[in-house]
């Protein structure tokens, strides 16, 4: 079952009491000519996934979101929506629990931490045909977090904040607005890069980061101009597009 509301920071909104995924959801919604701007939750998920094909836990009392974009800005501006999305996640959080604020950092490329430990993740996903098609996926942590995660994990009950998952969402409706409204369809990155680096986790300290290929560490230097990382090392500096952060209370 579900329902639908509207007037939702100027998106519709679709709940589900039980869903596979509220990606998948977006983005099948969106091959049979949806076109948002169409928020989707879900009460719980049976098929969550993570980014680079991991599953994502998803018990009740958690929050799992899908807003679906149509044409949100030019394709190759479109991997910004990661940054534009976690300073939402980390407005909408900052909100709801404001004593957790100075808790709270952004891990590149798209999670959010909490004491050093992951509280929410990001997963962009998106289709160029026959329009371009973004489903910006998030699931936060509020009544619980998995326990068997090769890093730390916590929640905001955890942290002494109980928030219910329909509270966290109100609030990230309207930042995810506001943060859309700031990004001006990539006009406005480099102000988004600036907030994002200033909650960043391990600026300027040492961080190891895992490719495909390979390993390596270096000083986390900062963000380029298209949203890269910037690690400084003896060789100089690597840039990477696509990767994973370690070195910053996570294994």
């Amino acid at each position: 079952m579900h329902r639908e509301a509207t007037g939702l920071a100027g998106a519709r909104h679709t709940h589900y009491e039980t869903l596979g995924s509220t990606n998948a959801e977006a983005l099948a919604l969106a091959r049979a000519g949806e076109r948002g701007p169409l928020w989707i939750t879900a009460a719980s998920q049976t098929a969550g996934r993570g980014r680079r094909g991991n599953a994502w836990v998803s018990a009740p009392g958690n929050l799992y979101a899908t807003l679906l974009l149509t044409e949100p800005g030019p394709p190759e501006r479109a991997p910004q929506l990661s940054f534009v999305t976690a300073l939402a996640l980390h407005d909408a959080v900052a909100t709801a629990a404001p004593q957790l604020g100075p808790l709270l950092a952004l891990k590149w490329p798209n999670d959010l931490l909490l004491g050093g430990a992951k509280l929410a993740g990001i997963l962009i996903e998106g289709e160029s045909e026959p329009v371009l098609t973004v489903a910006i996926g998030i699931g936060a942590n509020c009544a619980s977090h998995p326990s068997d995660t090769g890093y730390p994990a916590t929640d905001l009950a955890a942290a002494g904040a109980l928030v219910p998952p329909e509270r966290l969402f109100a609030v990230l409706a309207d930042a995810m607005a506001r943060r859309l409204e700031q990004w001006r369809r990539g006009e406005g990155f480099a102000e988004i890069r600036a907030d994002w680096l200033k909650r960043a986790a391990g600026l300027g300290q040492d961080i190891r980061v895992r490719l495909p290929e390979r390993e390596f560490s270096g000083r986390f230097q900062g963000l380029d101009e298209a949203g890269r990382l910037l690690v400084a090392g003896a060789a100089g500096v690597t840039v990477v597009t696509a990767g994973e952060v370690f070195g910053l209370g996570l294994r």
